[in-house]
């Protein structure tokens, strides 16, 4: 089945080491010809550098690469020379996020959500950058109810957003559903999902009750039965992925993106299975 669009997601590396490994990660990556790779950005903008020298490494390959940027934590003046750094260096698109203030932070900064950073940027560089923001189909942990979830993220979209990339999930119903719901509201960006290849289910649960995604009971219980099986886990969770990326295509999904945590196997594993 092919993939109509695919990007992939990388965090900044904090060692030489790391910096290593990734250079040989997007190497691997590259030949699945990705739309971009994008750069995750610290709460409170704790990775600035990391993230910049990550981007600009990846643009220097010849990859188009889309840094993100959280406002919580930050200012006007502070995003406006971020941008227009980003500006000089030819890169075109950017991920906003609200993002969240660093441990024991009490400032959240000169912005409150993510479509005053939207708007922010809109307004400062125009039509320049290609605008995504976050999307919940399983509702924003924080939100105070599906229908305010899904007016925030309209409010994204209206403020510039040009499309949209999804908290990773395992439910494809919540996928289809919130796609129908902010249809209706008038949404018409693209609402790409996002996906996250299974490595290890302990990480995975650990990582999904911190951020509000959803296990579901059958996937939990199949896991918990392979108990230390790192083979059979990986084996499962690879056919659970697979088959998610498969109905999501079939529904109509713009594209695939794949949070790699900076590991490579899984995310070819699943693409080569969807005959990328």
């Amino acid at each position: 089945m092919a993939i109509p669009d695919l990007s992939i997601e990388f965090f900044p590396p904090q060692t030489e080491e790391g910096i290593a490994k990734l250079r040989t990660v997007r190497a691997q990556l590259a030949p699945l010809k990705p739309a971009f790779f994008s750069c995750t950005y610290g709460a409170g903008g704790s990775t600035r550098e990391r993230t910049f020298a990550t981007v600009m490494e990846i643009a220097a390959e010849g990859h188009s690469a889309a840094p993100h940027l959280s406002c919580i934590g930050s200012t006007r003046d502070g995003i406006r020379e971020i941008l227009a750094t980003y500006q000089a260096k030819g890169i075109k698109r950017v991920v906003a996020l609200r993002g969240d203030l660093p441990s024991g932070a009490g400032d959240s900064g000169e912005f409150r959500y993510a479509n005053e950073l939207v708007e922010f940027i809109r307004r400062e560089t125009g039509d320049w950058f290609h605008i995504e923001v976050a999307a919940y189909p399983e509702w924003h942990p924080q939100a105070r109810s599906p229908r305010d979830d899904l007016i925030a993220f309209k409010r994204k979209v209206d403020a510039g957003a040009n499309s949209a990339i999804t908290q990773y999930f395992y439910n494809a119903d919540a996928y289809e559903h919130f796609v129908a719901e902010a249809t209706a509201a008038g949404v018409s960006v693209p609402i790409v999902p996002g996906i996250m290849p299974i490595a290890s289910f302990s990480k995975l649960a650990r990582f999904s009750d911190a951020c509000g995604a959803e296990i579901p009971r059958w996937m939990r219980l199949k896991f918990e039965q392979f108990g230390d099986d790192a083979a059979s886990i990986r084996a499962f969770g690879l056919d659970v992925v697979t088959e998610l990326c498969e109905r999501l295509l079939t529904v109509g999904a713009p594209g695939l993106h794949f949070y790699s945590m900076n590991q490579s196997a899984l995310t070819l594993d699943v693409c080569r299975r969807l005959g990328r």
